[in-house]
C-alpha cells in the first residue's frame, strides 16, 4: 500500500465520519463495509432492510454489526425528509405527494441524510448510473457559490507519484468558463490531500507549436484560470510528455513553472480524461480513487459500475476527508 493511502487511512480514522451508502444489495458494497467497520476508518449508515443487510452479510462472513441501518421506506425522518424536499423543489413543480414517494428513493434519501448533517458524506453508483447519483445533490445540495459546474477528479496513485486528472467523469464538452472552474477546482481538490499543485491544461500542442480551435480553447481556458487565482501555478496548453518530462520540457516550455513538474492535469473534455485515466490505471497498475465530485456544498461521491471492493473503500476514505 502506497505512503498516500495510508495517509488516507490514518486521517479518516481520526476523524470517524459518518458515511451513508444507500446499496446495500451489492455484495461489493458489504465487503467494503466490514473493512471500513474492521478497521475503524468511520462510521456507517446502510440504506435497507436490516434484517435482510445482515443476512446477506453473513453469507459473506461480514461483520456489520457497528453499523447504522435505516430502511428510506419506514423509518423516523420520512416525514421530516419529505418535507423539507417539497419546499425545496415546490418552486420547480414538485408535489408533496412526490415529494412523499421521492423521498423513499434510497439515493435521494442518502443525499438528505448529508443536506441535514447526520451524515458527512454519501458514495454511491455501484449499481447506478452516475446522473442518478448526482441529480438530487444537484437539486438540493447545490453547487458552491462561484462554481459553474460540477466535474470529477482522479487521484492517481502510481508506484512513486500521486497525480490527479480532471474531468474524468461528469462535464462531457466544458465550456472556456467551465474548464477553468475545473482547473481551479481539482486545484483545490489537491490541496485538500496535501498536494501543492502544479497545472497541466492538456492539449494535443504544446505553447505555440500549433494553431487550432482545441489549442486555443485551452489557451482561453488557462488564461482564465490564471486570472481568477493569480497565485495557482498553472500552464498551457501542453502535451503530456512536456507535462511531465523535464527534458522535453525544456525543448518545448522552457520558462514554463509547470511543464515538466506536473501533478494535477486537466484534459480539454470528457472524452480524453475518461479514456486517459482507465488507460493509465490499467496499463500501469495504479489505484485510481474517484470519481471526487468536485463543486458541490457537501460531499457526495459517485463509484464506477465496475468499482472493486478496494475502490469503495478508497472513495469512502476521500469522502471522509473532504469538506
Amino acid at each position: 500500500m502506497s505512503d498516500f493511502l495510508n495517509e488516507l487511512r490514518l486521517k479518516a480514522s481520526g476523524l470517524s465520519r459518518v458515511v451513508v451508502l444507500p446499496e446495500s444489495d451489492d455484495e461489493r458494497v458489504l465487503l467494503a463495509c466490514d473493512e471500513l467497520l474492521k478497521d475503524k476508518l468511520c462510521k456507517i449508515i446502510l440504506l435497507g432492510d436490516k434484517d435482510e443487510i445482515l443476512m446477506k452479510a453473513s453469507k459473506l462472513n461480514c461483520d456489520l454489526g457497528s453499523a447504522n441501518f435505516i430502511n428510506p421506506a419506514n423509518n423516523e425522518y420520512l416525514e421530516d425528509f419529505s418535507n423539507s424536499l417539497y419546499e425545496l423543489r415546490k418552486n420547480k413543480g414538485l408535489s408533496k405527494s412526490q415529494a412523499d414517494e421521492l423521498i423513499k428513493d434510497r439515493t435521494y434519501f442518502g443525499t438528505m441524510l448529508v443536506y441535514k448533517g447526520l451524515a458527512h458524506a454519501m458514495v454511491s453508483g455501484a449499481s447506478t448510473t452516475t446522473a442518478q447519483t448526482i441529480r438530487p445533490a444537484l437539486q438540493f445540495v447545490k453547487m458552491k457559490p462561484g462554481v459553474s459546474s460540477v466535474s470529477g477528479s482522479f487521484i492517481m496513485c502510481l508506484k512513486d507519484k500521486v497525480w490527479i486528472f480532471a474531468d474524468c467523469a461528469i462535464c462531457p464538452k466544458p465550456s472556456v468558463d467551465e474548464l477553468a472552474g475545473i482547473a481551479l477546482a481539482t486545484a483545490s481538490t489537491a490541496r485538500g490531500f496535501g498536494l501543492e499543485p502544479k497545472v497541466a491544461m492538456l492539449s494535443y500542442a504544446t505553447a505555440n507549436s500549433a494553431q487550432g480551435e482545441m489549442v486555443d480553447f485551452v489557451r482561453e481556458a488557462m488564461l482564465k484560470a490564471r486570472a481568477l487565482d493569480s497565485t495557482l501555478s498553472i500552464d498551457g496548453p501542453m502535451q503530456f510528455d512536456a507535462s511531465v518530462d523535464e527534458k522535453v520540457a525544456k525543448l518545448k516550455m522552457p520558462d514554463s513553472c509547470v511543464a515538466g513538474r506536473a501533478n494535477v492535469f486537466i484534459f480539454p473534455d470528457l472524452n480524453a480524461g475518461n479514456i486517459c485515466y482507465k488507460a493509465v490505471q490499467r496499463a500501469s497498475n495504479a489505484v485510481a480513487i474517484g470519481p471526487i465530485l468536485q463543486g458541490l456544498n457537501k460531499p457526495i461521491n459517485d463509484l464506477s459500475r465496475g468499482c472493486s471492493v478496494e475502490d469503495i473503500v478508497n472513495t469512502v476514505l476521500v469522502s471522509c476527508l473532504q469538506e
